[in-house]
Protein backbone atom coordinates (compact mmCIF):
# COMPACT_ATOMS: atom_id res chain seq x y z
CA UNK A 1 0.00 0.00 0.00
CA UNK A 2 1.68 3.55 -0.97
CA UNK A 3 1.25 6.80 1.12
CA UNK A 4 -1.53 8.08 -0.41
CA UNK A 5 -3.81 5.49 0.06
CA UNK A 6 -2.56 4.67 3.80
CA UNK A 7 -3.45 8.79 4.42
CA UNK A 8 -7.06 7.79 2.57
CA UNK A 9 -7.71 5.46 4.77
CA UNK A 10 -6.84 7.18 7.52
CA UNK A 11 -8.97 10.25 6.86
CA UNK A 12 -11.75 8.52 5.95
CA UNK A 13 -11.84 6.54 9.30
CA UNK A 14 -11.79 3.31 8.13
CA UNK A 15 -9.92 0.13 9.72
CA UNK A 16 -6.27 -0.70 9.66
CA UNK A 17 -4.34 -3.36 9.95
CA UNK A 18 -1.56 -3.68 12.66
CA UNK A 19 1.69 -2.90 9.71
CA UNK A 20 -0.72 -0.43 8.15
CA UNK A 21 -1.11 1.55 11.62
CA UNK A 22 2.96 0.66 12.11
CA UNK A 23 3.44 2.50 8.57
CA UNK A 24 1.26 5.62 9.42
CA UNK A 25 3.53 5.82 12.78
CA UNK A 26 6.55 5.54 10.46
CA UNK A 27 5.57 8.16 7.98
CA UNK A 28 4.24 10.96 10.57
CA UNK A 29 6.56 10.32 13.48
CA UNK A 30 8.76 13.48 13.86
CA UNK A 31 12.64 13.07 12.97
CA UNK A 32 14.05 13.67 16.48
CA UNK A 33 18.00 15.35 15.55
CA UNK A 34 20.52 14.94 18.37
CA UNK A 35 23.42 17.01 18.56
CA UNK A 36 26.99 17.07 19.97
CA UNK A 37 27.85 19.53 22.55
CA UNK A 38 28.47 22.29 19.79
CA UNK A 39 25.64 21.94 17.73
CA UNK A 40 23.37 22.19 20.96
CA UNK A 41 24.73 25.67 21.86
CA UNK A 42 24.43 26.69 18.39
CA UNK A 43 21.23 25.94 18.05
CA UNK A 44 20.40 27.92 21.54
CA UNK A 45 22.30 30.82 20.30
CA UNK A 46 20.07 30.52 16.94
CA UNK A 47 16.79 30.51 19.53
CA UNK A 48 18.02 33.54 21.10
CA UNK A 49 18.36 35.34 18.53
CA UNK A 50 15.02 34.36 17.10
CA UNK A 51 15.98 32.98 14.22
CA UNK A 52 12.81 31.56 12.36
CA UNK A 53 12.81 27.70 13.25
CA UNK A 54 11.64 27.12 9.37
CA UNK A 55 15.30 26.73 7.70
CA UNK A 56 14.98 24.20 5.87
CA UNK A 57 18.52 22.69 6.50
CA UNK A 58 19.03 23.25 10.35
CA UNK A 59 19.39 20.11 10.81
CA UNK A 60 22.71 19.87 8.13
CA UNK A 61 23.89 22.98 9.51
CA UNK A 62 24.13 21.83 12.88
CA UNK A 63 25.91 18.38 12.54
CA UNK A 64 28.00 20.65 10.27
CA UNK A 65 28.68 22.49 13.46
CA UNK A 66 29.46 19.43 15.41
CA UNK A 67 32.01 18.61 12.71
CA UNK A 68 33.67 22.03 11.85
CA UNK A 69 34.13 21.91 15.85
CA UNK A 70 35.32 18.11 15.97
CA UNK A 71 38.15 19.31 13.09
CA UNK A 72 39.39 22.36 14.65
CA UNK A 73 39.58 20.72 17.80
CA UNK A 74 41.65 18.17 16.69
CA UNK A 75 44.01 20.39 14.43
CA UNK A 76 44.22 23.05 17.75
CA UNK A 77 45.49 20.33 20.16
CA UNK A 78 47.91 19.29 17.62
CA UNK A 79 49.19 22.45 17.00
CA UNK A 80 49.15 23.95 20.78
CA UNK A 81 50.62 20.41 22.62
CA UNK A 82 53.40 20.78 19.66
CA UNK A 83 54.36 24.20 21.66
CA UNK A 84 57.10 24.62 24.37
CA UNK A 85 54.74 26.38 27.11
CA UNK A 86 52.49 22.99 26.81
CA UNK A 87 55.25 20.60 26.79
CA UNK A 88 54.31 17.22 29.26
CA UNK A 89 56.51 17.01 32.65
CA UNK A 90 56.96 14.81 35.53
CA UNK A 91 54.45 16.29 37.51
CA UNK A 92 50.63 15.04 37.15
CA UNK A 93 49.13 18.48 38.46
CA UNK A 94 51.40 20.55 36.13
CA UNK A 95 50.19 18.21 33.23
CA UNK A 96 46.79 18.47 34.25
CA UNK A 97 46.88 22.34 34.36
CA UNK A 98 48.80 21.91 30.99
CA UNK A 99 45.62 19.99 29.72
CA UNK A 100 42.86 22.35 31.39
CA UNK A 101 44.77 25.68 29.56
CA UNK A 102 44.80 23.77 26.06
CA UNK A 103 41.30 22.61 26.44
CA UNK A 104 39.91 26.37 27.74
CA UNK A 105 41.18 27.98 24.56
CA UNK A 106 40.23 25.52 22.22
CA UNK A 107 37.23 25.81 23.36
CA UNK A 108 36.90 29.48 23.28
CA UNK A 109 38.34 29.40 19.73
CA UNK A 110 35.49 26.90 18.88
CA UNK A 111 33.00 28.95 20.39
CA UNK A 112 33.90 32.12 18.75
CA UNK A 113 34.56 30.96 15.49
CA UNK A 114 32.06 28.49 14.64
CA UNK A 115 29.31 28.53 17.28
CA UNK A 116 28.65 32.36 18.01
CA UNK A 117 28.78 33.28 14.28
Amino acid sequence: MNKAELLRKVQNDEGLTVAEIKAYQKMVKPVKHVYGKYGTLAKQYLEEKGIDWTIANLPEYLHGVDRQAEQMYDVMYAKLSALPEYKKTNDFMRNLQIETEIQHRIEEEILNEIVYV
